[in-house]
């Protein structure tokens, strides 16, 4: 598994949220406000001026993660992004899994993707290096949530430089 750009833009508007979702909330919602409701809509021009994402990417972006459950949006006047719960609540892998699709190196061994191969049975890599990996990636993008990308936003820490580092194929 390699991050793209892609995942390092999600990460940062993800904090951003995440960060807003801690803000406190009144114990009675305002007048008008639905109870279930985040306490305010973020809308897609303050999160690409916090994150410095270009507002067209991040639309696509943010999309992505609605269309998974991660995020959740209203439209028109007041609306804008929340995340769909808490920070803490929504794992890594649920995030790279809305971006990107599979975690797992191969389909032959993915959970959720999974295609039959007819060399599965007998073929040790797969049995064992390959299984081995994709256990490692999901254990370790389970282990982490959109709160730990909190930390991050709250120190104002940005991830651009991230993508100056990013593994290109065949490099």
């Amino acid at each position: 598994m390699r991050l793209s750009a892609t995942d390092v833009y999600a990460f940062q508007a993800l904090g951003y949220l995440g960060l807003q979702h801690g803000l406190p909330v009144a114990a009675e919602p305002p007048a008008g406000q639905v109870v279930g409701q985040p306490a305010r809509w973020i809308s897609s021009d303050e999160i690409s001026e916090a994150t410095g994402i270009h507002r067209p990417y991040l639309v696509r972006i943010l999309a992505a993660l609605t269309a998974k459950g991660v995020v959740k949006s209203k439209k028109g006047i007041g609306g804008g992004y929340a995340l769909a719960r808490k920070p803490q609540l929504i794992s890594l892998c649920e995030v790279v899994r809305a971006i990107d699709g599979p975690v797992a190196p191969l389909s032959c061994i993915s959970l959720n993707w999974h295609e039959e191969c007819v060399e599965q049975e007998r073929c040790h890599a797969r049995n064992t290096i390959y299984t081995r990996m994709r256990d490692a990636m999901l254990a370790v993008l389970q282990e982490f949530s959109v709160q730990d990308l909190v930390v991050d936003a709250r120190q104002g820490v940005s991830y651009g430089h991230c993508l100056g580092h990013l593994l290109k194929p065949n490099a």
